[in-house]
Parts: C-alpha cells; structure tokens; sequence
C-alpha cells in the first residue's frame, strides 16, 4: 500500500504551477460552472477527507475545501510525485454527506 497522500503536496502542486485538469474533470467542473480559481481557493483551506491510495495509475484523494463564498466543494486529485491532476469537483449533496460534508451517509 502506498504513503497517503498529505493536503500540503497537493497544495505546493497548485503554487508551483504542476496542477493539471484531466478532460472529464474539464466537462464537468465546465457543467457544474465551477471555476479553476475556486478550485484552487478551496483546495488552498481544504483537507483530505478520503484517500484512494489504490486508484489506478496514481493514488488519489478527496478533498473539502471551501470556495470564495464559503460554500463547500468536493475536489478529487491524484498525486503523481511531482505533479497532481483535478480528477473531478462537485459541491456536495447534503442528503448524501454529514458531519460538514466529511463522511458519507451510510458510512
């Protein structure tokens, strides 16, 4: 099993530029009119809340992070070593979350 991942990588991915948005994140943060700038807000005051150190072909990780009206807002990336992708970003269902947002219902 590998290391997890820790939410200060992903953030010095995002402030040395190597954060890259794969095309399904692309269409749907587009569909969901979510801004890479949030984005990168929320991930700047997030934390990892799941971690998927098995995903195929780096491991990856959910953050909450909250964006600039401080709404909530779920962000999946990967780490690669040097590098980080946004998966996907959604703001979260309430009737599937709790406890802020942090663990799934049903969890």
């Amino acid at each position: 099993m590998r290391k997890a991942i820790d939410i200060a990588s992903i953030q010095s991915f995002f402030t040395n530029g190597m954060v890259f948005v794969t095309e399904h994140a692309a269409e749907r943060i587009r569909e969901r009119n979510i801004s890479i700038k949030s984005i990168r807000f929320s991930v700047m005051n997030g934390e990892i809340i799941e971690q998927y150190p098995d995903d195929y072909p780096y491991p990856s990780c959910l953050i909450l992070g909250f964006d600039e009206c401080g709404k909530a807002m779920h962000i999946c990336m990967s780490d690669e070593g040097s590098s980080s992708r946004i998966i996907t970003a959604y703001y979260p269902d309430d009737a599937l979350w709790k406890d802020g947002f942090k663990i799934r219902k049903g969890d």
